[in-house]
């Protein structure tokens, strides 16, 4: 399975799907940390706020109600997850990404460190975060799409309820390229956790697409990086036409390095 994805790569047709766990080996704030972050702006003790609703989605809804804007949230954000340049150079997830050098990576991560991990290995790279960016866009860039956002554009932020909700309709003009891009070429993800809404939710569109054309046969392969081995998600992704590729290091940050070092062999 993982010489099929491998020599995928090396013919540029893989497209790398990024979630909050490539951002995490940097050292990023959890959501958890965000939201204690957000209890405090508004005057709560932060466990005092977590217990107000079990859905961060609520609370990060409550602090835009509130406050009227994410702008001073977004610039906390903005100097949590965007790191120095040394920083991004000494984490061998983020040069091993640039390394293998996936020509689209789509992300719903906010910061920028993928688009500079690219720069500082000499690759041209587009930041793409609405359909506008598309018209710039170079032959040789390495495009990273930005599915919920960037800290460059407050109002482009997925991060309350509301956007998640509207989020989840698919029917964006990036969404349009996002199909058209997953039902041509074999996708990876990597970074997931499983109990992220969008990701299921993306494999299922995915699979539902498939299921109900005449050409499922042609279907390109579509990979999921788990760093523990979790027989229960195995077998539901299993019946979506995902293949699993199960790490073996206990510490997940270091399990996703070994992976994408067995991608470079």
């Amino acid at each position: 399975m993982v010489d099929d994805l491998k020599n995928a790569i090396s013919e540029q047709r893989v497209i790398l799907f990024a979630g909050a766990g490539v951002s995490a080996t940097l050292g990023a704030p959890t959501w958890g940390e965000l939201i204690d972050h957000i209890g405090t702006e508004l005057g709560y003790e932060p466990e005092v706020f977590r217990a107000l609703s079990t859905n961060y989605l609520t609370l990060a809804e409550y602090y835009k109600l509130e406050r009227g804007t994410i702008g001073p949230l977004r610039s906390w954000m903005d100097k949590g997850w965007n790191f120095e340049d040394s920083k991004i150079q000494g984490s061998a997830v983020h040069r091993l990404i640039a390394e293998l050098s996936f020509p689209k990576i789509y992300t719903t991560n906010y910061d920028s460190n993928i688009e500079r991990a690219f720069e500082l290995a000499g690759k041209n790279v587009r930041k793409i975060v609405d359909v506008r960016d598309f018209l710039s866009v170079e032959q040789s860039d390495h495009q990273v799409i930005k599915l919920h956002g960037d800290f460059d554009s407050d109002e482009s932020i997925v991060l309350t309820e509301t956007d998640y909700f509207n989020r989840l309709s698919f029917e964006s003009p990036l969404d349009i390229r996002l199909r058209s891009d997953v039902l041509a070429n074999p996708v990876l993800f990597i970074g997931y956790s499983l109990s992220d809404i969008n990701v299921r939710m993306l494999l299922h569109r995915l699979w539902e697409m498939w299921d109900s054309s005449a050409h499922q046969a042609h279907k390109p392969d579509s990979y999921i990086f788990l760093p523990r081995p979790n027989p229960i998600e195995e077998r539901v992704l299993q019946k979506w036409g995902v293949k699993t590729i199960v790490g073996d290091d206990p510490d997940p940050m270091k399990s996703l390095e070994k992976f994408l070092e067995k991608l470079c062999d």
